[in-house]
């Protein structure tokens, strides 16, 4: 690939090319099997071929076809196995890397943005990029004052690319719906769309990633890499090394996996309470295992390109409603359902139905500790995503308001990656730990609560 493909024109003709692809080898499937060729290997021949015309596409064009591709990445455990492999494999890759953009282009930003003499602010300069996502790649350099960094370069276009490629994609959302079962694409896709101008803005992105920096120096379980120089389409912040997370989850031990899906599970609750902002981007190449003397491993974080902005941490009703349903309390967790705005008043739900709807999923926070699995994964995408199924029926009447579909989003995508981890967790821990409302106010009253929630 020769540049980011700017031309309106050429990025929907590619994007078009998708649902075209499926049915064009739907057909081809259906000559092979006239032709003689099982099913079973027709069918694994066709989703191979889709996986990689899947990746090329959306890597080839990162912008918002990519960003969707990363988003749709973490929940391939929820689909059946023999579905899942093919795509796994091509979507993976878009976990961590996409073709490059040409060297000449990577300078003539540079020197744009940081000036001509742009080489003499680091001593050293690796033209090869280290990865390459959706709007920008990263080019690992050392400062002029010795440091490793990670200098992150927007592509050219960007922001043209992301807004082009996340309309197009909303056009034939329905024919991308049977990727994943039971998941609605055409929301995902708005809710994209909705944030795109912080990420392109990368001053926001580095004011997010300074606050985490500032809270989690020296904490024994989190990294977050310091923000060093920070202009328009460059940021430059410090490198860190480690095991990517797709490395953990293709090859990783079992002790790897359960403490990255810890560390995860911690930083996913504690962000909100200690720094005000929710990482809303939680795909596996945003983080990385790191080794550490003390504790066997610490969590790097990366991308603070989408951050939601909760104030006061994560609402308390969301720790209010998970404590009640534990409990079995359906009243009093659909009356709180309905003053959210998660049942219209124009829709009337039995409590005890509602109940039964929501213990599966919270499974989880139930034992002491819970060990993640795709097949865990596929059970609860199934049991929601059937049309037959009557936890379907009433998935379809509850709201989501909007101040939780980002939430809600980062809940779920980290969930998946939890399922690729394959990790045992005690999800519990750290509900009792950083989720406001989780506890009963009389454990907070005679000091068995935690300081977080104090």
């Amino acid at each position: 690939m020769s540049d980011l493909p700017r031309k309106a024109v050429t990025r929907t003709a590619k994007l078009a090319a998708l649902p075209l692809g499926f049915a064009g080898r739907a057909t081809w499937g259906l000559g092979k099997r006239i032709g003689g060729k099982s099913a079973e290997i027709v069918g694994r021949e066709l989703q191979q071929r889709t996986a990689e015309q899947l990746f090329k596409v959306l890597g080839e064009l990162k912008g918002g076809a990519m960003k969707f591709g990363q988003a749709m990445s973490v929940f391939e455990s929820a689909l059946p196995e023999e579905v899942a492999g093919p795509y796994r494999a091509a979507l993976t890759k878009l976990q961590e890397a996409a073709p490059p953009m040409p060297t000449r282009t990577v300078h003539s930003v540079l020197e744009e943005r940081l000036g001509e003499e742009w080489s003499e602010l680091f001593l050293e300069f690796e033209d090869k990029p280290s990865a390459a996502a959706s709007i920008g790649q990263v080019h690992h350099a050392v400062w002029h004052d010795g440091r490793e960094v990670a200098v992150k370069v927007q592509y050219p276009g960007a922001g043209e690319a992301l807004l082009s490629d996340l309309t197009q994609l909303s056009r034939f959302a329905r024919l991308l719906g049977p990727l994943i079962p039971g998941m609605d694409i055409k929301p995902l896709i708005a809710e994209l769309r909705d944030r795109v101008s912080e990420e392109l803005d990368y001053g926001l992105e580095a004011q997010a990633q300074t606050v985490h920096a500032e809270e989690f120096a020296g904490d024994p379980d989190v990294l977050v890499p310091a923000v060093v120089h920070q202009c328009d389409q460059i940021l430059v912040t410090e490198w860190i090394d480690g095991i990517p997370m797709s490395e953990v989850i293709a090859e990783g031990t079992q002790e790897q996996r359960d403490r990255a899906g810890q560390l995860l599970a911690r930083f996913l609750f504690s962000g909100p309470a200690r720094t005000g902002l929710l990482h809303a981007d939680p795909h596996p190449g945003n983080f990385r295992l790191l080794p550490d003397e003390k504790n066997g491993w610490r969590l790097g974080v990366l991308d603070f390109g989408t951050v939601d902005r909760l104030p006061g941490g994560l609402p308390s009703t969301i720790g209010e409603s998970l404590r009640m349903t534990l409990d079995g309390e359906a009243e009093a967790v659909y009356e709180l359902l309905c003053e959210e705005g998660f049942v219209k008043e124009s829709i009337e739900l039995e409590p005890d139905a509602v109940l039964d709807y929501l213990l599966p999923i919270i499974e989880p926070a139930q034992v002491d500790e819970f060990t993640f699995t795709r097949g865990w994964m596929r059970s609860q995408a199934a049991r929601v995503g059937d049309p037959r199924s009557p936890a379907y029926q009433l998935g379809k009447r509850l709201n989501l308001p909007p101040s939780y579909l980002l939430i809600h989003r980062v809940t779920l995508s980290t969930i998946g990656v939890l399922c690729q981890l394959g990790a045992t967790v005690r999800l519990r821990d750290e509900l009792e730990e950083w989720l406001p409302g989780f506890l009963p106010e009389d454990e907070l009253a005679d000091g068995t609560g935690t300081a977080a929630e104090a």
